[in-house]
């Protein structure tokens, strides 16, 4: 990974990231706010994905790292569920459901190519 010095140099992360900060102004509706259980799942899947990326880059080793990718991919599928449920409770609108779909799509795509490198070298070490 030429160029990755840090987990934040990731874009599979900025992508998480992104997400998060999206999920995040949907979650200050009063009516997520109220449906507590709910907020906090969609809260919890939504900040997992940045973490378990930002955990695993500090863990060296290729397949260690891709594990915790692959933990991030399905926070990030999680995530859709939660969007498709708010869309269905009327939190959202299918306008907005869309963008988020959208947003976890690219973060999905960006983790997708993260783990296919990962299984395909050997490495150690972040480079």
């Amino acid at each position: 990974m030429k160029g990755v010095w840090r987990f934040e140099d990731l874009i599979a992360w900025q992508l998480a990231v992104q997400l998060e900060q999206l999920v995040d102004r949907y979650r200050e509706r009063p009516a997520i706010k109220r449906d507590f259980k709910f907020h906090d799942q969609i809260k919890d899947a939504a900040e997992s994905a940045p973490r378990n990326i930002a955990e695993g880059f500090g863990r060296y080793h290729h397949p260690e790292f891709s594990r915790f990718a692959r933990i991030a991919r399905g926070s990030e599928e999680e995530v859709m569920n939660h969007l498709r449920a708010a869309m269905r409770k009327k939190y959202i609108s299918e306008v907005e459901c869309d963008e988020g779909l959208h947003a976890a799509r690219k973060a999905l795509k960006a983790v997708n190519g993260l783990i296919r490198y990962l299984d395909s070298t050997p490495g150690f070490g972040k480079n």
